[in-house]
């Protein structure tokens, strides 16, 4: 198995009452929105959680193929979401995802994947620097270990482990503007205003 898809689904959105993933977007949930897109570019797609009862909801909206696993240690922050779907991932390639983008785009995401081939990690970054960590592919075993070092030193956050990779692409939003011309595949669903957004977004791609 070449490619692995991980979805983080483990933060709870107390501006909405439930997990993001489960909001409903055009009468599916968001999940399913980017496993649609997903599923044709990778061999698996896996989604990380926080909890048991994190894991029935999501089991109970997604194709029983789709394994959901439950961090394997109680920690804050993303990152031990991170390596749980490393260590599970069956890829030597790893594409790492948040669980409330519901526009990615599958040709933006086929660039990164193919940009890995003999790296650790390929990574967007804005004009401005800033880096979008969770939203990018990583050769799975070296990155698993970052991980790992990093938590082992008391860093909560991805950039701790993108800081212990070496050979570390990074792709200019600009040239994936080519491929994704608003960008759309950085949106994310943060807010009840978002959603509404969401849904205005996929009322005008309709027409």
């Amino acid at each position: 198995m070449d490619k692995s898809a991980i979805i983080l689904a483990g933060g709870f959105s107390s501006r909405f009452g439930q997990d993001k993933g489960l909001l409903q977007l055009a009468e599916k949930p968001i999940i399913r929105h980017i496993l649609d897109v997903v599923d044709t570019i990778v061999d698996e797609s896996i989604i990380v959680v926080s909890s048991k009862s994190q894991a029935e909801k999501y089991s109970h909206v997604v194709d029983s193929r789709i394994n959901v696993f439950i961090d394997e240690e109680d920690a804050h922050g993303p990152l031990m979401g991170v390596l749980t779907g490393f260590k599970r991932a069956c890829g030597r390639y790893s594409l790492l995802l948040p669980c409330d983008t519901p526009f990615l785009s599958k040709d933006a995401l086929s660039l990164l994947l193919e940009l890995c081939i003999n790296r650790n990690a390929v990574i967007p970054r804005w004009p401005n620097g800033y880096i979008e960590p969770l939203q990018a592919v990583y050769r799975t075993k070296p990155a698993c270990e970052a991980a790992k070092n990093a938590l082992s030193e008391g860093r909560l956050n991805v950039r701790s482990m993108v800081d212990r990779l070496r050979g570390v692409r990074y792709v200019s939003t600009l040239a994936l503007q080519e491929l994704d011309p608003e960008l759309r595949t950085f949106f994310n669903i943060n807010t009840p205003v978002d959603l509404k957004r969401a849904e205005l977004m996929l009322k005008r791609k309709e027409k």
